[in-house]
Formats: C-alpha cells, structure tokens, sequence
C-alpha cells in the first residue's frame, strides 16, 4: 500500500508556471511507475503524463508535451509535475498515481491515487 498526497495547485494566469508535488507514504516509491492524471469540469479523467521506475521513460499526452515535465527523486520519495506555459484549457483537478507494473496511460493501469489538487488558469 503505497499513499499519496499532491500539493502545489493554486490559481495562476495563462502563460505562468505552477510545480505539482506529490509526496508517497507507506512504502518507496522505487516500487511504481508513477502518472499525473487531470479531470477538467464535465470531463473524464485523462492522462497527462508517466515516467518510469528509474525515470529512464517519460511520455506525455500531446496537449501537454513541450510545456509539462515529470520527474522524480526517489530518495525524497516525491514525483513531480512542472507546468510552464499554462492555458486555460489546463484547468483541471490534478491527481497522482502510481503503477505496480509498467508505465501506462490509462487510468486503469494505476493501482494507488491520490485526492487531487485543482489548477486554475485564467485568461
């Protein structure tokens, strides 16, 4: 059992930055690929972006790729998410996952998710 907590979500303006963090309990995180998800207002949950156990592989969705980049310190036992260039389409609830097997972009090769912290974009 693995727990996860996300943080750093708040409200910024189109074009601004924001770094999600997302911070793993109960065991370390060296056992899971780990995900960020989103669900817009109205929306489904969607993939945003993976990396590896070793941080080795990274993909990411198409509508994110240039401007989001995962990464993750193993040591700390935290997986993050940077945002630049932000559009008013990112707003959403961000979620944490992590994946006992490989990385995956659908939400049902997750096993662990965290609560969620929502990004605000304004125009």
């Amino acid at each position: 059992q693995v727990w996860l907590v996300e943080s750093g979500g708040g409200l910024v303006q189109a074009g601004g930055s924001l770094k999600l963090s997302c911070a793993a309990s109960g065991r370390t995180i060296d056992d899971y690929a780990m995900g960020w998800f989103r669900r817009a207002p109205g929306k489904e949950r969607e993939f945003v972006a993976t990396i590896s156990r070793s941080g080795g592989i990274t993909k990411y969705a198409d509508s994110v790729k240039g401007r989001f980049t995962i990464s993750r310190d193993n040591a700390e036992n935290t997986v993050y998410l940077q945002m630049n260039a932000l559009k008013p389409e990112d707003t959403a609830v961000y979620f944490c996952a992590a994946a006992v097997h490989v990385v995956s972009i659908t939400v049902t090769g997750y096993d662990y998710w965290g609560q969620g912290t929502q990004v605000t974009v304004s125009s």
